[in-house]
């Protein structure tokens, strides 16, 4: 882009400080048992159920009322050890507080669980580990991939006895947490700070930049370690298959999102004028509320479908509004208004769709004016992991993998986004790590002495 294209003022830092400060401040001591008082304690809560990890959440909430918050941290951390990140980016709205029964007249606001529970995992005694490893079993495993997935997974087999090796192509761990989460989100280094503390339990060894060729190099690390986990994410963005799509100007969102993770300084970061997103998900929402709080003039969130089949959530969405971006559904990019390859604008078609639910061009074109667009419509596992013909793969084009979270090779295990198993979310992927782990134990059992 040219300078003339760019808004490259600075805004005060006390503005940026407050443009990312965290969207969901932690709550006091009073507050958190006030709103702990809230809680029912159901019998068969339907929280629970709702929890995609099955945190025992009245359990947790009694124990915070009873000002225990050693005991509320240890119960949500033995279903999920990455509590304190699923607390902050979890979409509560829809899992756990949706199903809660305070949602029901006279009330209709359901307690506040995402923030109780990141109060007990804040206040929880750091001095030591929650957990203790047991006695080693001489069996090895191969993590192939440091976000939630593989680090839940590596956490919950180092717990039991075995050594972990993780792998991962980035300098840091984390994996989305780290580079792919809006950073008011997950503020400041506390993506590092919760697996410093994973790693705590001991038996993980740590390779970073160790970008792992699953053609070449899967078959040697099924010899060379008693069981595989991949973790290994979607890696590619999917295209929109539009002329000059490569034009200066058109970005992925995800590498944008990363960027403004690892930037220290926000005022170095040159933002468009005028910015488009097309696409309807978390990450739309992400990448197009970043902009704006950096100080783009016009945001405009562009989806074919409608509001309401969003992959982002209402609150999402609520959120994007807020923060002054405008949202427009109902639209398909056709093309890339351009001028010497320099973005101009985005042409889109209206759409609607019939009885079936099948989407419809209507003909009529509207031009969105844009000096950057970003492009958040997916991700997608490259063919380069399937090419040698031993990984199966699932009719969406990821691994394929049975109720245990194993793939069509014997001692090889997959989980998270690169698998077609619930929605891809953080709380999700931790759920796979946790269950693929419990699965490869059974498998390693019968080799102990």
């Amino acid at each position: 882009m040219t300078s003339k294209d760019i808004r490259n003022h600075r805004m005060s830092d006390e503005v940026y400080q407050e443009n990312f400060s965290d969207i969901k401040p932690p709550l006091s001591c009073y507050q958190a048992n006030m709103e702990a008082s809230r809680c029912l304690y159901c019998h068969d809560a339907p929280c629970i159920s709702a929890c995609p990890t099955g945190i025992n959440i009245p359990s947790f909430i009694h124990r915070i009322a009873d000002h225990n918050e050693d005991g509320a941290a240890r119960v949500i951390l033995e279903e999920n050890i990455l509590g304190g990140s699923c607390a902050r980016v979890c979409p509560t709205e829809v899992l756990c507080e949706q199903a809660c029964v305070r949602n029901h007249s006279p009330e209709c606001k359901p307690v506040m669980i995402g923030r109780l529970q990141r109060y007990a995992i804040d206040h929880r005694q750091k001095a030591a580990h929650p957990f203790t490893r047991a006695q080693k079993t001489g069996r090895n495993v191969a993590v192939v991939g440091a976000g939630p997935a593989g680090l839940a997974c590596a956490h919950k087999l180092a717990r039991l006895g075995h050594d972990i090796t993780v792998f991962d192509a980035h300098s840091k761990p984390g994996g989305l947490n780290e580079y792919g989460i809006a950073a008011y989100k997950l503020v400041e280094d506390y993506a590092q700070e919760e697996i410093r503390f994973i790693f705590e339990i001991g038996g993980i060894n740590l390779e970073t930049g160790s970008r792992i060729d699953l053609e070449k190099q899967l078959p040697d690390l099924t010899i060379q370690f008693d069981a595989v986990f991949l973790a290994i994410g979607l890696g590619s963005a999917k295209a929109i298959g539009l002329p000059c799509e490569q034009s200066r100007g058109i970005q992925e969102a995800l590498g944008t999102i990363e960027t403004i993770r690892q930037t220290k300084n926000l005022a170095e970061l040159p933002v468009a004028a005028k910015v488009v997103v097309i696409g309807g998900g978390n990450t739309a929402i992400d990448v197009a509320s970043q902009m704006r709080r950096l100080g783009a003039d016009e945001v405009t969130i562009a989806y074919r479908r409608g509001l309401q089949q969003m992959s982002a959530t209402h609150h999402e969405q609520s959120f994007a509004k807020e923060s002054g971006v405008r949202i427009i559904p109902w639209l398909k990019p056709k093309g890339f208004e351009t001028k010497a390859g320099q973005l101009h604008g985005v042409r889109f078609v209206k759409t609607t769709q019939d009885s079936a639910g099948q989407l419809l061009e209507t003909g009529e074109l509207r031009v969105i004016p844009a000096d950057r667009v970003y492009k958040a419509i997916g991700q997608t596992l490259t063919a380069e992991c399937f090419s040698s013909g031993k990984l199966a793969r699932s009719q969406n084009g990821k691994i394929r993998v049975d109720d245990q979270f194993r793939t069509s090779i014997g001692n090889v295990w997959a989980g998270g986004d690169c698998v077609d198993n619930g929605e891809d979310l953080t709380v999700h992927a931790v759920q796979h790590g946790k269950l693929a782990a419990e699965a490869i134990n059974r498998f390693l059992q019968p080799l102990e002495v």
